[in-house]
């Protein structure tokens, strides 16, 4: 049995991104006992950080919070916290006692070096373990890398930590920077891998640690099922299971399968993580995985737009996530700036002052759709829905600002007399197309910046439409598949940003029945 290389389990950690670390006090409590029982070297309980106060979060204000999770200790293993730098006073640190964690694991950038080998030295005076984990050591060029590790065998924690923080790592990648710290590093000091798995290649790596012929102790970071932020991480069951097959028996898998089967499972039915496409780019553009999943969430982007948007980035922005940067690189994409004067004069000449009805792609537009063809017909109204195009109605015109769902809508855009796009789509059928400007018709909340129905309810107004009809624009349920009468729109977002959609939404439509007359006629979510 190889003792030299233990598991490290980060799921209420690493996992805590997913949720928002809300996994509730006794679910905290039963994946650390089952993880104790299933004999893991190092169980993660969460962060520690200043102000945390909520029970049913894996965040903790004090060692002594923690204390109230772990329960009876198992000697054997070993029980960690992390610190990000700058989180957590070392005043608010208590003492290690010996009943609550036994160590810190305190993570770092680049740029807080010198600050965090302060604050390292303090958290090994306090009694504790000291992991130095710095951030995305793929990162650091040679040089620093080996200065760093100079730093490092002065301080003399017990565990340093090689860092794939933008799973970005091939075998040989790891196999050199290893033998590089190997070489350099004292000794007696752990080396830990924590990776991130945007190219399916967590599993692998680590294998090719643990097969090394070393004598350096090894730690290797896991979570269950793979929950992380973005791709995930490394697999606790899987390791474990490699683990007892290549080195010996030495952990209970089935406890780890019960934790899948008991709190893992239900948190994936209400949360995505694993592997994505849009990660992969992250991680071959060099990126935080971050960005690819503001991109994700906007839903308006097919995996070559995003690829195109991050390859683009500035090289110094790629490896720390700057939610205003994306952002602003995403409008710039979006925005194709055209002058849609005549656009607009020939959308206001097909008006001719009739009644004016959007339909959106809600169940209830379908389900009422008898009685809108009435109202239709006995109000002679003009028709335009908005990114599809129905069948079970005439629709004058469509309006369409998404980019995927214009592609998907091409064989059968020649059902309606005009298609209007935003600028940010491209298109050859000009006879049959108009453009108007997208920046035009955006949305001061980000969470709706360019949310289709009120771009289109923006335009309206823009070419002097008093009196708007609405219809499926039902909003968001937390039962997505309920959201679109048709399942091929059905998109999974966390129910929490959809709650919050429906939120901004209202609160733009109030803003908007101050400029005109806004009447729904069938049922919705929104405040009327």
């Amino acid at each position: 049995m190889d003792k030299r290389i233990k598991l490290l389990d980060c799921t209420l950690r690493d996992g805590g991104y997913v949720n928002d670390f809300r996994f509730g006090k006794q679910t905290i409590r039963g994946i650390i006992q089952k993880l104790s029982d299933a004999s893991v070297d190092v169980i993660e309980c969460g962060f520690l950080r200043s102000g945390a106060f909520d029970p049913d979060r894996s965040l903790f204000g004090s060692v002594s919070a923690i204390k109230e999770v772990i329960g009876k200790k198992n000697p054997n293993l070993m029980y960690v916290a992390m610190i990000q730098y700058g989180k957590l006073s070392m005043e608010e640190l208590e003492e290690c006692d010996g009943t609550s964690v036994d160590g810190i694991r305190l993570t770092f950038h680049e740029h807080e070096i010198d600050e965090a080998f302060v604050q390292g030295a303090q958290i090994i005076r306090k009694g504790y373990k000291l992991f130095m984990q710095p951030v995305g050591t793929m990162t650091y060029t040679d040089d620093a890398l080996l200065d760093l590790i100079q730093r490092i065998n002065q301080l003399h924690p017990y565990a340093f930590y090689m860092v794939d923080t933008l799973g970005t790592m091939y075998k040989n990648d790891l196999l050199r920077m290893y033998y590089l710290v190997d070489h350099n590093l004292d000794k007696s000091i752990v080396v830990g891998f924590h990776s991130h798995n945007n190219l399916q290649l967590s599993f692998a790596n680590a294998q090719e640690l643990m097969q090394l012929n070393s004598a350096r102790e090894l730690i290797v970071d896991a979570s269950v099922y793979g929950m992380g932020r973005g791709a995930g991480n490394l697999n606790t069951e899987l390791v474990t299971q490699y683990i007892n097959a290549c080195f010996g028996l030495r952990y209970d898998n089935i406890q780890i399968l019960e934790i899948i089967d008991e709190y893992i499972r239900p948190l994936s039915l209400q949360y995505a993580w694993g592997y994505e496409a849009a990660y992969y780019i992250s991680a071959v553009s060099g990126c935080h995985p971050n960005y690819a999943t503001f991109l994700l969430d906007k839903q308006t982007l097919h995996v070559q737009d995003i690829h195109k948007i991050l390859s683009g980035m500035a090289p110094e922005k790629r490896s720390l996530f700057d939610k205003a940067y994306i952002a602003d690189l995403y409008l710039t994409y979006m925005n194709n700036r055209v002058d849609d004067a005549a656009t607009r004069e020939m959308i206001h000449e097909k008006l001719d002052n009739r009644p004016v009805l959007l339909i959106a792609p809600g169940k209830s537009a379908e389900s009422e759709a008898e009685m809108l063809n009435r109202w239709v017909q006995e109000n002679n109204a003009y028709v335009i829905s908005v990114n599809f195009i129905p069948e079970f109605c005439r629709a004058d015109m469509t309006f369409v600002s998404n980019i995927k769902r214009f592609t998907n809508m091409k064989e059968v855009a020649d059902k309606v007399e005009t298609v209007v796009i935003t600028s940010n789509i491209s298109h050859e059928d000009t006879a049959h197309v108009a453009v108007v400007d997208y920046l035009s018709y955006t949305n001061e909340d980000s969470l709706i910046t360019d949310n289709a129905g009120l771009m289109c309810i923006n335009l309206m107004r823009t070419v002097g439409v008093k009196n708007l009809y609405l219809a499926g624009f039902d909003g968001f349920s937390v039962n997505q598949t309920d959201n679109y009468f048709n399942a091929s729109m059905y998109m999974k977002v966390e129910n929490e940003r959809l709650l919050a959609v429906n939120e901004a939404v209202s609160n733009k439509l109030e803003q908007l029945k101050a400029q005109m007359d806004i009447t729904f006629l069938t049922k919705t979510v929104y405040r009327t």
